[in-house]
């Protein structure tokens, strides 16, 4: 989705963009090269999804692009610049708690693509159990992130070592158990459920990716 159409569809993208590249600018006007770091860095990373998804062709709904960045801000900016990870004592467990969710539901996106988008073609528990798994591995390859972050450039990402590691994957694959569980409810059509609709957004935005489901259903 271009960044134009977003900043329609969203203010809120629009403002935490502006924040975070009027940030970069005015640290670098006084010199405060950290907080420029940090701010540009977070603002890369935040555009990096909606960048991927144009060149890929892939159209993104808005409320996904929007958590994506509010969740990287919360995370980079917020939590490493601002030290909310030991101000608020829910913050670390708030966002990886969120991320997950996330991470679950790419991960059903990502196999029910790999299956064209056919319903039939595993259980809805294999399905589940896959984008459980993907999920989990996402989560895990952001411990990895952390790690990097702190050994290269001298953050405290991974707080308190070891135990803070383990308790975010734990986290995350309780997030992403809900992840691959709202997929099931889609694969199941079980209820009305939000979360699911936003797989339903997702696969009719990107029906190329999803052909056996567009002719199922007869589209």
């Amino acid at each position: 989705m271009p960044g134009g159409q977003l900043f329609g569809q969203s203010r809120i993208i629009a403002i935490l963009w502006g924040i975070l590249l009027l940030t970069s600018l005015t640290a670098l006007v006084f010199g405060l090269w950290e907080l420029s770091f940090v701010a540009i860095a977070t603002l890369a990373l935040a555009v990096a999804p909606a960048f991927l998804a144009s060149r890929l062709d892939i159209s993104l709904p808005v409320p996904f692009v929007v958590a994506t960045t509010i969740f990287i801000f919360a995370s980079v900016f917020m939590g490493e610049l601002f030290d909310f990870y030991e101000r608020v004592w829910w913050w670390d467990i708030a966002l990886h708690g969120a991320s997950s969710i996330g991470f679950g539901l790419i991960g059903f996106l990502f196999v029910f693509m790999l299956f064209e988008g056919d319903r039939y073609a595993a259980p809805p528990f294999a399905m589940a159990f896959i984008a459980f798994c993907v999920g989990v591995m996402v989560g895990t390859m952001w411990e990895v992130f952390e790690f990097a972050m702190d050994s290269w450039f001298g953050l405290n990402m991974q707080k308190t070592g070891l135990d803070d590691t383990m308790l975010d994957l734990i986290i995350n694959a309780i997030g992403a158990s809900f992840g691959a569980f709202a997929g099931f409810i889609y694969l199941r059509r079980r209820g009305n459920h939000w979360i699911s609709g936003l797989i339903e957004d997702f696969v009719a935005r990107n029906k190329r990716l999803y052909q056996k489901s567009r002719n199922r259903l007869g589209k």
